[in-house]
């Protein structure tokens, strides 16, 4: 990998990681398109690159975070009782991770059995859903249906959110559009839903990153080599910044329409792609 294809990949990350549209789905789709194999040490960068998108939400939510940490520690309960949401969420998706860990990346992430068939269904799958929720999101409105903000998200409802989340280890779901979709259904406006999943996502992808860079690093490090890295983990971060705050702005104004037909248009092109045979099964 040179370094031109780190800064794509980087970019690429940053954009993709918190919009409803899968980064692991398009970095499997640019990294295909780049020749660049699905090994360990591939594999690893494009989980390790994530930590820039980390750093972005840390950095822009650091006043909700710092409400979290003052919360564990007995100085503010409104902060204690989201940290918690946040930890029960999370736990469904290490438990189910642990134990399908394996099969996921054999079967699903670009390998020789399926290809990249698995993420353009999903892609598909996903966009549909995103219309329906749409559709769904307008009835309520309209119907004037009480909803509420983070701070009154119980428990019980934070767990629906996590379980939701372990729908995304398919590549190609979006970790950021089934927690968002989860957050609206249970209740939440769309920018507590956005902002749960977010934060919700510091401590998810914090502990794939640590774990595969733990269990990888090495054989990334001497494959790539740790300025590789770097370049990948700045233009992540920077890049996440911008979509971040761009996309917390058109979700309020908007809705999630775009993203759905995004992604139902990338699936047919992407399938269409692959059955000319421009882009390898």
């Amino acid at each position: 990998m040179n370094w031109w294809q780190s800064l794509l990949l980087g970019i690429v990350e940053g954009i993709t990681e918190y919009l409803p549209v899968s980064s692991t789905g398009h970095l499997l789709l640019v990294q295909s398109l780049l020749g660049i194999g699905h090994d360990e040490a591939a594999d690893a960068f494009a989980i390790c690159i994530q930590a820039g998108a980390i750093v972005a939400v840390l950095g822009l939510y650091r006043g909700r975070i710092g409400e979290m940490i003052n919360g564990l520690l007995g100085k503010n309960e409104a902060g204690r009782r989201l940290a918690i949401n946040i930890i029960a969420a999370f736990l469904p998706a290490v438990a189910i991770g642990l134990l399908l860990q394996k099969p996921i990346k054999k079967y699903l992430f670009g390998g020789e059995a399926f290809g990249l068939w698995p993420v353009v269904g999903a892609w598909f799958v996903g966009g549909v859903a995103i219309l329906a929720v749409s559709a769904f999101r307008k009835r309520r409105q309209e119907s004037d249906a009480p909803r509420f903000e983070l701070e009154g998200l119980p428990l019980q409802s934070a767990i629906i959110i996590g379980v939701s989340q372990c729908l995304a280890m398919w590549p190609g779901t979006s970790r950021s559009l089934v927690t968002i979709v989860a957050g609206i259904l249970v209740g939440l406006r769309m920018r507590a839903a956005v902002e749960f999943s977010f934060l919700l996502g510091v401590l998810t992808l914090g502990a794939a990153t640590a774990y595969d860079g733990l269990k990888h690093g090495k054989v990334m490090l001497s494959e790539y080599g740790a300025g590789t890295l770097a370049l990948g983990f700045i233009a992540a971060w920077i890049s996440a910044v911008l979509a971040v705050k761009w996309m917390v702005g058109y979700l309020n104004k908007h809705g999630f329409s775009l993203f759905g037909y995004y992604r139902i248009g990338l699936a047919v092109v992407v399938a269409a792609a692959i059955l000319a045979g421009f882009i390898a099964h």
